[in-house]
C-alpha cells in the first residue's frame, strides 16, 4: 500500500501545490486506512463465500461450485492464518503435507493446487491482497499416460448385452456425439432433431451449441421413445415409475454394469467422448472441428483427450519419412 502511495504522490507533484500534496496525503492515507482496517474485519469463510458467489455468477456449475468449496475450505481448516496474510511456504507446506497424509497420487494435489490458484487470484483481482501466494507454486508435473478407449469390438459387446432399449440408445448417442454425461441427462426430447440428425446440449458455463449423431443412433433412439409412455419431457428416464430423469449417477452405475457382464474394466461415460475424439482425429477430421463438437475453449484440452493411434504414425512415418 505503502509503495503505491507514494507512487500516487510522485505522479500528481507537478500538477499540485505544497499545500494540495499535503492535503492529497492526509486524504489518500484516511481512506486507504479505513479500507484496510474493512478488510481485515472480513473472514476467511466470507472471502470463500465471496469468490464462490463470483464464480457462480461466471457460470461454474454446482459440482465445480462444490470442488472448489471442498478444497479451499480444506486449506482454512488446515492454516488458520487469515487469507490476507498467508504465505506462499504455508500452502507449499500444506500441499506436500496433504499428498503424505492421504497417500494421492500428484495429478489429485495438482488439482487442488488449480483449486486454491484460482481462488488466491480473484482475491488478487479483486484487490483483496497484493499479490497471489500461489504464483511461485508452478504446475506440477505429472506423468502424461496414454488413456485407453473402448475399441469396436467392446461397443459391439456392450450393444449385445443391453437388456432394454434405452441403454442401447445411450451407449449410442454417447458413441457417435461424445457428449458429456452431465449434458446426456440434461437432454430433452425437443433438443433432439432427428431429421438433421443433430441436437442441442448446453456444456459447462451454459454454452451452447450442436452435436451430431450417426444413422445407428438415431434408429435406437426412435426405438427408445416408441417404447416409452411416460409424459416426461426428458430423453433418458428411469426404467421404473414415475419415470424420473435419469441422474449422471445412474448413468455411470449402468455402464459400469453393463461392462462388468462382458468382462470390460474402466466402462464409464467420458471413455465415450474420449474415444469418440481419438476417432474423429484418426480419420482425419481436423483438430479444430474435433474441438467445436467436444465444446472445448483451449485445443489444448481436446489434445488431451485423443490418443493418436500408433498404427497410423508407422504409417505416417513410412510415407513421408521412409
Amino acid at each position: 500500500m505503502e509503495e503505491k502511495l507514494v507512487h500516487i504522490l510522485n505522479e500528481m507533484a507537478e500538477y499540485l501545490s505544497i499545500s494540495q500534496m499535503k492535503k492529497l496525503q492526509e486524504v489518500l492515507l484516511k481512506n486507504l486506512s479505513e479500507a484496510e482496517a474493512h478488510k481485515t474485519e472480513v473472514s476467511n469463510t466470507e472471502y470463500l463465500q465471496m469468490f464462490l458467489d463470483a464464480k457462480k455468477i461466471e457460470g461454474c456449475s454446482e459440482r465445480t461450485l462444490q470442488y472448489y468449496r471442498v478444497t479451499v475450505e480444506h486449506l482454512l481448516c488446515s492454516i488458520s492464518t487469515p487469507v490476507r496474510k498467508m504465505n506462499t511456504e504455508e500452502i507449499r507446506s500444506y500441499l506436500s503435507g496433504y499428498q503424505q497424509i492421504n497417500g494421492c497420487g500428484k495429478v489429485t494435489v495438482d488439482n487442488i493446487r488449480r483449486n486454491i490458484s484460482s481462488f488466491f487470484s480473484w482475491l488478487e483481482e479483486e484487490d483483496y491482497i497484493l499479490k497471489s501466494p500461489m504464483r511461485r507454486i508452478h504446475k506440477i508435473k505429472t506423468k502424461q499416460q496414454v488413456k485407453e478407449i473402448i475399441s469396436d469390438e467392446a461397443i459391439e459387446q456392450l450393444r449385445d448385452h443391453c437388456s432394454c432399449s434405452r441403454d442401447l440408445a445411450m451407449i449410442d448417442l454417447l458413441y457417435s456425439t461424445g457428449i458429456r454425461v452431465g449434458e446426456l441427462v440434461n437432454l430433452n426430447i425437443a433438443d433432439v432433431n432427428f431429421e438433421a440428425r443433430e441436437c442441442v446440449v448446453f456444456g459447462k458455463g451454459d454454452k451452447e451449441r450442436r452435436v451430431y449423431f450417426d444413422a445407428k443412433a438415431k434408429l435406437h433412439l426412435q426405438n427408445y421413445l416408441n417404447s416409452r409412455s411416460d409424459g416426461n419431457p426428458a430423453l433418458f428416464v428411469t426404467l421404473d415409475a414415475p419415470h424420473d430423469r435419469l441422474k449422471i449417477s445412474g448413468v455411470e452405475v449402468r455402464l459400469r454394469t453393463l461392462g462388468r457382464c462382458v468382462n470390460l474394466t474402466k466402462i464409464h461415460p467420458h471413455k465415450f467422448r474420449r474415444t469418440m475424439a481419438t476417432r474423429a482425429i484418426d480419420k482425419g477430421m481436423p483438430i479444430e472441428q474435433v474441438q467445436k463438437i467436444l465444446g472445448h475453449s483451449q485445443i489444448d484440452t481436446t489434445m488431451k483427450y485423443a490418443m493418436v493411434n500408433q498404427t497410423n504414425v508407422k504409417t505416417s512415418h513410412q510415407k513421408f519419412i521412409a
